[in-house]
């Protein structure tokens, strides 16, 4: 047997060198063994929590709907009138309930019959701090004209406007409310645009695209935050009807494809791909047009489209005296309140 000894003798060197020899490189060999296990172990990637299994906060369709309920209560939100102003302070005042870091950013800007009107985007931040962030967004204002109601007596009136608009500020309202209790991953910004829907009368109807959207023109060219960055922005219009179908509209498909897979992917596996469905609905201008031409942020829109309504686009009370709050579905609220929260919280 081979002695082993700590220092090298002559004659453990002369007399027992194939013992040595073959001792030293076993020695060698399970020291090289222990050390590719351990930096192996080192060198494991740590275990990454699947998106389904990451906490997401249950969207509160009650809350939502009682958000949409207390803006009609100020009446018809028609820019220029006291119910506009006052519902602008509601606004403001509810989104400082969640966060501190809310600002108004008024404009000026010339409608279709070359009125100069106020308006006021009203936009809470969320993680100000990280660089990382998304903005969620919807109009406030209503429309002045009901000029797709059937009885052209009513064509001057102004409209409540709740799914057109209110139930998009709702649904964001109680989305900013979760985001004050839970944290996300990410940095969220919720835009709500003003004169929106001021655009000309039907009689009046012009192809100027520039009539509309209009306080998301003002913003797209004067961003809140100077060097203001958003990885992608998702708006939401017309979101509260019963029974509603949200199609792919085809500016967000080819602006944003990343952004409609990313979300309807996402209303897939909660369940909800019979109202999220994969097929393209063809091309709004809406807000998110302005945006993704001008600010060039990839932007989506979900909205109802309809093609077999009354109207051949939009759902039936569409620019009507009916678009009132009988037309606003708790479910319905839910389901697009539950994808957006989901989509915040899985990135």
């Amino acid at each position: 047997m081979m002695k082993i000894e700590l220092s090298v003798g002559k004659n453990i060197f002369s007399q027992s060198l194939p013992a040595l020899f073959t001792f030293v490189v076993m020695v060698v060999l399970m020291l090289s063994s222990c050390a590719g296990e351990s930096n192996s172990k080192k060198k494991a990637p740590p275990a990454t929590k699947p998106k389904t299994e990451i906490k997401v906060p249950d969207f509160n369709a009650d809350s939502a709907y009682q958000f949409v309920s207390r803006q009609l209560d100020f009446g018809p939100r028609v820019p220029g009138s006291e119910a506009h102003e006052k519902c602008a302070r509601w606004l403001e005042s509810t989104f400082r309930r969640f966060t501190p870091d809310v600002m108004i950013q008024p404009f000026k800007t010339r409608i279709y019959d070359s009125r100069i009107f106020d308006g006021q985007n009203i936009i809470a931040s969320f993680n100000p701090g990280n660089k990382s962030r998304i903005f969620l967004s919807s109009h406030w204002d209503s429309r002045p004209y009901a000029d797709h109601d059937p009885d052209p007596a009513n064509h001057q009136k102004p409209i409540d406007g709740a799914n057109d608009g209110a139930s998009g500020v709702g649904v964001l309202l109680e989305i900013a409310r979760q985001l004050s209790l839970s944290k996300p991953a990410i940095g969220v910004d919720i835009i709500l645009f003003d004169l929106e829907d001021y655009g000309p009368p039907q009689d009046k109807q012009t192809q100027t695209t520039e009539t509309w959207g209009l306080g998301s023109q003002y913003w797209s060219k004067n961003l809140h935050v100077p060097a203001y960055s958003s990885r992608y922005g998702i708006l939401l219009d017309m979101v509260g009807a019963p029974n509603a179908v949200f199609p792919v509209e085809s500016f967000s498909q080819y602006y944003a494809e990343h952004v409609v897979k990313k979300v309807w992917k996402t209303a897939e596996i909660l369940g909800y791909g019979d109202v999220f469905v994969d097929t393209e609905g063809g091309y709004i201008t809406d807000d998110h047009y302005f945006i993704n031409q001008i600010a060039q942020i990839p932007t989506i829109d979900i909205i109802h489209l309809d093609p077999e309504s009354t109207n051949g686009t939009f759902y039936d009370h569409w620019h009507t005296v009916n678009d009132n709050l009988t037309q606003i579905d708790r479910e319905t609220l839910k389901i697009v309140g539950q994808v957006v929260l989901t989509v915040v919280f899985w990135e």
